[in-house]
């Protein structure tokens, strides 16, 4: 009888802890429903905002997604402080565990950062050409953790960001134009006068070449090499007509230079041979 007893007094007394903690978990239950509600709102809100200014795409979704996890994160702790726990200890907890995450993560956390550097400062943006990390390709997507470039031959480069932030990275686009310098070679016993102005000649007949006074067409003389005088030949164009003028002066300019019989050497090397015997009647 007296098991029955304390059976009926531990009932009572949780049964009346649960009745006491019913206000805390209702509460709890009201403070979510309307927490998600005000999320939704801010979200929209922020939307709304993005889409009448012209940021870049990837830095709105960050921003948004950033904002939308940060809510997120602080109904969590109220819903929580609300249901009986105490709000020292709870963030004590995420502390711990976020320097657990932050140190099993640390790759990733670098390329996070390289992320947020990346957008902030805007080395380049989505459709610019650059070259980085080894890898030349038109920026394809900048995300978070990565970016991802399409190459020429068509081909999706990853790289990450932690990376990409701390190396050097080179944008052709940015300009809008750029400066071509091709090399040709001719032979020592050739009229340099002629091949420099064979070449200008054919540049100055492409439209899509810039004329001004500042970034007018020149032909001078490199450098003297082992087997040949190399000529390089500058000129600047819109990245738009950049590689068709390349492949076109490449191709016509070595046309024209074997026309006017102008030869654009091979590599090569003066080769004596010597008799064995005559060397050594000579020292005799």
């Amino acid at each position: 009888m007296e098991k029955f007893n304390d059976l009926d007094i531990y009932i009572e007394k949780y049964a009346q802890k649960l009745i006491d903690f019913i206000p805390s978990v209702i509460g709890a239950a009201i403070m979510l429903l309307v927490g998600i509600y005000i999320i939704k709102m801010v979200n929209s809100v922020i939307k709304k905002f993005f889409d009448r200014k012209d940021y870049d795409v990837t830095l709105e979704n960050f921003i948004a997604s950033l904002l939308n996890w940060g809510l997120k994160i602080l109904l969590f702790i109220l819903v929580v402080t609300q249901l009986g726990v105490e709000t020292a200890s709870l963030v004590a907890m995420l502390g711990a565990s976020a320097i657990a995450v932050g140190l099993a993560l640390q790759g990733s956390l670098a390329n996070f950062a390289g992320g947020v550097l990346i957008l902030l400062l805007k080395p380049f943006k989505v459709g610019d050409f650059i070259s980085g990390q080894g890898v030349d390709g038109t920026v394809k997507e900048i995300s978070i953790f990565n970016t991802k470039l399409n190459t020429f031959g068509n081909q999706l480069a990853v790289i990450p960001n932690g990376k990409l932030s701390n190396d050097k990275i080179i944008n052709y686009s940015v300009e809008g134009i750029r400066r071509e310098n091709l090399t040709f070679g001719i032979g020592y016993d050739d009229d340099i006068k002629q091949a420099k102005d064979i070449l200008i000649e054919l540049v100055m007949e492409q439209e899509q070449v810039f004329k001004t006074e500042d970034k007018m067409p020149m032909v001078a003389v490199a450098e003297l090499g082992d087997s040949s005088v190399n000529l390089t030949l500058r000129y600047w164009a819109t990245n738009g007509d950049f590689w068709n003028l390349r492949w076109l002066i490449l191709e016509e300019g070595k046309a024209r230079l074997e026309g006017a019989g102008i030869s654009i050497p091979y590599p090569q090397r003066d080769v004596h041979h010597f008799n064995l015997e005559d060397l050594k009647r000579e020292k005799a």
